[in-house]
């Protein structure tokens, strides 16, 4: 710590004044000193400082440390991430837990103990670094957030069942109330809980998304909850969960009917305490989290059905916001067409495009099952082929090589049919794990398993 940090002591005794600097020139590249407090402002006007040592009391006959605190909330003031220790004549241990509690890092008393204010001082710069370390990467995520924000546009669209989630959204956006977003695959759920999380007071700390349905049970607690070092074979160092890693800010929770039961309750007792025990720990964490979760299960079906437990769900949907299908926005379809025709025309360097009548008319009379996520993929791939900036029906390849076949195979072999069925299923939504797993009747864990299994 030798030649680093800047420290001013504010004290009126000025012997103290002068053996304090003399002392601990070694150890500091710049000590200034004052002995009235009220030149203490403008000192700061002047120069910045990375640790204030300051008495408690500067006129004689006081001892209450009032001066002290008084001057340590102008400090305070002047910079937040300020190292403050207080000096005093008078041992008074009520005092030191007040000064604390004010914002103080540590407390001394006068008796010449070299040891003691050295090690104190020190921790205190050392103290600084850190907070001033926490501040820079608090700065960072919030470019960082800016930058994904800023790149996360969509289309709200005109239909009454947009408008309408909308107008929830930004009703509940700035209340810490938890929300349970619904509707089918690829309608958008996550946009929707990025979008409540842009709207609310959290807004410049982090959003976690966590996708609880790829989630094996092996890896659910680790991956939620961190774990500690030797917990179990491959925790070669403590890992953070993401409960922590969204402290302060929004945990989404997608896919949250994918949930074990028997796993339901740890999600509930973090949910519910704001606290989590890393695998292998002793001691709990404090966590100041958001929730929000999605799912395309009926929740209130399953609860009675015993699959998911009543006390989560109430937990979860405090407010319910469910999103309408694309084939329930049709209106929409222009608005979103030109949107993610521009988004791949420009990722794609294929200048100004624009799409004729005969295709909007296509898109507008097609089920569209995979919702806005297949119609961003249709328009995609027809970006990608079209050999034209004009692009008409015959353009737009809505099916082309993705419907199923109705034949059935002359083989009878489980494994040839099952292998099949889940290489056209994938085919078919475009590469949609979770859509492809719907139509297959699973999981997604499942459905990840067999392409191991098959080598897909």
């Amino acid at each position: 710590m030798a030649g680093k940090g800047k420290l001013l002591i504010i004290d009126d005794n000025v012997e103290l004044l002068f053996a304090l600097q003399l002392f601990l020139k070694p150890h500091f590249a710049k000590i200034d000193t004052i002995k009235n407090p009220n030149q203490l402002l403008s000192q700061l006007e002047v120069d910045e400082y990375d640790v204030y040592l300051l008495d408690m009391n500067f006129k004689a006959g006081i001892n209450s440390g009032n001066e002290g605190l008084y001057w340590l909330n102008r400090i305070l003031d002047f910079d937040s991430n300020a190292c403050v220790v207080l000096i005093t004549a008078y041992g008074d241990v009520e005092l030191a837990v007040k000064a604390m509690k004010e914002g103080a890092v540590d407390f001394i008393q006068k008796s010449w103990d070299e040891n003691k204010i050295l090690s104190t001082l020190l921790s205190a710069y050392k103290l600084r670094n850190s907070k001033l370390e926490i501040k820079g990467l608090k700065e960072k995520q919030k470019q960082i957030n800016h930058q994904i924000n800023k790149n996360t546009q969509f289309v709200r669209g005109n239909s009454k069942g947009m408008l309408d989630v909308f107008r929830t959204v930004e009703k509940v956006a700035a209340t810490e109330a938890n929300v349970l977003i619904t509707g089918e695959n690829g309608t958008g759920k996550e946009v929707i809980a990025r979008e409540l999380h842009l709207l609310s007071h959290r807004k410049d700390q982090v959003f976690v998304s966590v996708d609880l349905g790829s989630l094996s049970e092996n890896l659910f607690e680790s991956e939620l909850f961190g774990s500690k070092k030797g917990a179990f074979t491959d925790a070669k160092e403590d890992r953070m969960g993401r409960f922590e890693l969204a402290s302060g800010g929004t945990l989404f929770l997608d896919e949250i009917g994918n949930v074990p039961i028997h796993l339901q309750t740890k999600l509930l007792t973090a949910i519910q305490n704001k606290q989590i025990v890393p695998v292998g720990g002793n001691s709990p964490v404090e966590v100041d989290v958001r929730i929000l979760a999605a799912t395309n299960c009926n929740l209130l079906e399953m609860a009675a059905d015993g699959l998911f437990r009543e006390d989560l769900l109430y937990r979860l949907n405090t407010i319910t916001i469910e999103l309408p299908t694309l084939r329930e926005r049709i209106d929409d379809i222009p608005e979103l067409a030109d949107f993610f025709l521009q988004k791949y025309a420009d990722q794609y360097n294929k200048g100004e495009c624009t799409l004729e009548k005969s295709a909007i008319k296509k898109l507008s009379q097609y089920s569209w099952p995979g919702n806005i996520r297949e119609f961003q993929h249709i328009i995609e791939k027809s970006v990608i082929l079209s050999d034209t900036k004009k692009l008409s029906a015959s353009d737009v390849l809505i099916g082309e090589g993705f419907q199923l076949s109705k034949k059935i195979l002359d083989s009878f072999n489980l494994t040839d049919n099952e292998k099949l069925l889940i290489e056209k299923a994938i085919k078919h939504t475009g590469g949609n794990m979770s859509l492809a797993a719907k139509e297959l009747g699973i999981n997604r864990s499942t459905l990840y398993d067999k392409i191991k299994k098959y080598d897909l």
